[in-house]
C-alpha cells in the first residue's frame, strides 16, 4: 500500500478556517490572490502524499457560499499565444477550462479581468468572445514604473483609472492560467477602489510552496526550487518575519524582493494602517500542520526532484530548456544526497534495455515488485510494461496472451497501409484499445482490465524519451513516468 504522509481531511478544514478567520480579520471583505494550480495540483499530490490533486477546490467549495472567483489574463498572453507547459493549450482556452471547471463544482465566476489592456486585437477578440458567453470583463491597464512609482500607482492615474470589478461576496478568489498575469496588481487595484468608495477590505496571498512552517532545506521546500527551475525560484528565510517576531519562516525569493513594494502599497490605501509586517504574514497556508509523516514526505520530495532532474534533461534535448536548468537541480540532489541511482525504476529500465539490445520501460508496482517491458515486432516497449505490469496485478501468467496477434495484425495494416505511419507498433493506447475490445469475451483481459486502477502512482523509466501519446497514456493513468535524455532514433525531426 501507498505510504500517506498527509491528512487531506485535516487540510480540508483547517485551510477553509483560516480563510475565514482572515475574512472576519478585515471586517468582510478579502481579495485572496491565488497561486498555482487549483484542479489538478499534481506536485502537490506527489510530494504530499495523502494529499488530492483537488484539494484546494475541495476546499473552496466549504466556502462556495461566501467565495466568487475572478479569473485575471494578460492582455500580452493572449496577444502571443502563450501555452500552459502541461496542457498544450493557449492561456485564453484555458481560462474558459477554468470557468467551465469553477462551475462544475458549483463555484460561482464572477468575472475575468484582462491587465496590461493596450487594445491587442486578439485581447478584443478574447473579450467580445467572453461577452458572447455572457461573462464579464473588465479592463485593466498598463501604468509606468510598475510597481516602483507608488505615488503614480496608488493614484486616479494608476490604479484609478482600472475598471473597478463589481463583486458580490465575502471572499473574492482571484486566480489565473498561469504565473504573470497580474493577479496580484488586479487584488491592490480592487481595494484601492473599494478604499475609495469608503469600504474596508483585506488583501491576503495563497500559496502552497514553499511550506512557511518547515525547514529552508526540507526536501518539501527544495522539490518547490526543482518545480520552478526555469522560473529561478529560490527559497530564503524571511527577513522581515524575523526582524518583526524573532520567528523563522520560509518564503520565496519574489515575494521577499517586492514585499516592501507591496506593503508601501497597502500603507497609502489603507491611510497608513498596513496589516501585514512580512510577506509571511500575507499567507494563510495550512499544509505544513497537516503532514502526518515526516519520513514519508521527505522520501516522495526527494523521488519529485530525481523526477524534475530527469524531466529538464529530457527538456534541454528538445531544444526547450537551458543547460542552466540541469545544474540547479544537480546542485538540488547534491544538497539531499541523492542522485538518479536512488530511482528503481531507472537501473531496471536501463538493464533491460541492455539485455535486449533495443527500448525498454521498467515500472514499479506498488508492492515493490519491477516489472519491464521490451520492444518486440507487435508492441512498443511502453505498451508491453502495461500488458506486463496488468498481468502481474491480476495473477495472470505472463506467457498467457492478453490480445491475439488476429487483433493486433490487422491495427497494424490499418496504421501502416492506411494512416501513414511508419511504425507498426502499436502505442499504449491503441493497446488499451484492442484489450478492451477483447475484454468483451474474453474474461481474462477484462480481469487485466480491471487491474488499471492499481496502477495509480507506481513509478516507471524509460531508456528512451517517449513518443507524446505513450507519455500522454502513462499520465492519464497517473503513473510517474521519467525517461532518458536520448530518442530511439538518430533522426533529427521526432514527432
Amino acid at each position: 500500500m501507498k505510504e500517506i504522509g498527509f491528512d487531506n481531511e485535516k487540510y480540508l478544514t483547517m485551510q477553509s478556517q483560516k480563510i475565514r478567520d482572515r475574512i472576519d480579520q478585515f471586517g468582510g471583505k478579502l481579495y485572496l490572490e491565488f497561486g498555482g494550480k487549483l484542479f489538478d495540483d499534481h506536485h502537490a499530490a506527489r510530494v504530499l502524499p495523502g494529499f488530492q490533486p483537488d484539494s484546494k477546490v475541495r476546499m473552496l467549495f466549504q466556502l462556495k457560499d461566501q467565495a466568487e472567483i475572478v479569473i485575471v489574463i494578460n492582455a500580452d498572453a493572449i496577444e502571443k499565444n502563450k501555452r500552459r507547459g502541461d496542457l498544450g493549450i493557449t492561456y485564453d482556452l484555458d481560462a474558459l477550462r477554468l470557468i467551465d471547471a469553477f462551475r462544475g463544482y458549483g463555484l460561482y465566476v464572477g468575472s475575468v479581468v484582462i491587465t496590461c489592456y493596450r487594445g491587442q486585437p486578439a485581447a478584443e477578440t478574447f473579450e467580445k468572445r467572453l461577452k458572447n458567453l455572457g461573462v464579464k470583463v473588465y479592463r485593466h491597464y498598463p501604468i509606468a514604473d510598475y510597481p516602483s512609482n507608488i505615488p503614480l500607482i496608488v493614484s486616479e492615474e494608476g490604479f484609478g483609472k482600472n475598471d473597478f470589478v463589481e463583486t458580490e461576496r465575502s471572499l473574492v478568489v482571484v486566480t489565473a492560467p498561469g504565473p504573470g498575469s497580474g493577479k496580484m496588481a488586479v487584488c491592490l487595484s480592487q481595494l484601492y477602489h473599494e478604499f475609495q468608495r469608503g469600504v474596508k477590505a483585506g488583501y491576503a496571498k495563497f500559496e502552497t510552496f514553499p511550506i512557511w512552517n518547515l525547514p529552508l532545506k526540507h526536501p518539501v521546500n527544495l522539490a518547490y526550487e526543482a518545480a520552478t527551475a526555469d522560473l529561478n525560484d529560490v527559497n530564503m528565510i524571511d527577513p522581515f518575519h524575523l526582524d518583526a517576531y524573532g520567528e523563522t519562516t520560509v518564503n520565496y525569493n519574489r515575494d521577499i524582493e517586492i514585499y516592501p513594494v507591496l506593503s508601501a502599497m497597502l500603507d497609502k490605501i489603507m491611510g497608513g494602517a498596513s496589516p501585514y509586517k512580512s510577506p509571511t504574514d500575507m499567507g494563510v497556508n495550512m499544509a505544513g500542520y497537516c503532514i502526518t509523516d515526516d519520513a514519508v514526505v521527505c522520501h516522495a520530495a526527494a523521488q519529485e526532484i530525481i523526477r524534475r532532474y530527469y524531466a529538464s534533461l529530457c527538456a534541454v534535448r528538445r531544444g526547450d530548456a537551458e543547460q542552466s536548468e540541469v545544474y540547479r537541480l544537480e546542485l538540488l540532489m547534491n544538497q539531499l544526497g541523492i542522485s538518479p541511482k536512488d530511482r528503481p525504476v531507472v537501473e531496471a529500465a536501463l538493464t533491460r534495455a541492455e539485455e535486449t539490445d533495443g527500448p525498454a520501460v521498467a515500472l514499479q508496482l506498488d508492492d515493490g515488485r519491477m516489472v519491464t517491458g521490451k520492444t518486440t515486432a507487435l508492441l512498443g516497449a511502453s505498451a508491453a510494461v502495461l500488458l506486463n505490469a496488468l498481468k502481474a496485478l491480476g495473477g495472470i501468467q505472463h506467457d498467457i496472451a492478453l490480445i491475439s496477434p488476429v487483433i493486433i495484425e490487422p491495427i497494424q495494416e490499418l496504421k501502416v497501409k492506411h494512416m501513414g505511419n511508419h511504425n507498426p507498433r502499436l502505442h499504449t493506447d491503441e493497446v488499451l484499445i484492442a484489450l478492451s475490445i477483447c475484454a468483451a469475451t474474453n474474461p481474462t483481459a477484462a480481469l487485466a482490465i480491471d487491474q488499471l486502477p492499481k496502477l495509480r502512482d507506481c513509478e516507471a523509466h524509460s531508456s528512451v524519451i517517449l513518443s507524446s501519446v505513450d507519455e500522454s497514456v502513462f499520465r492519464k493513468l497517473g503513473i510517474h513516468v521519467t525517461f532518458e535524455p536520448k530518442y530511439q532514433t538518430k533522426k533529427l525531426y521526432h514527432r
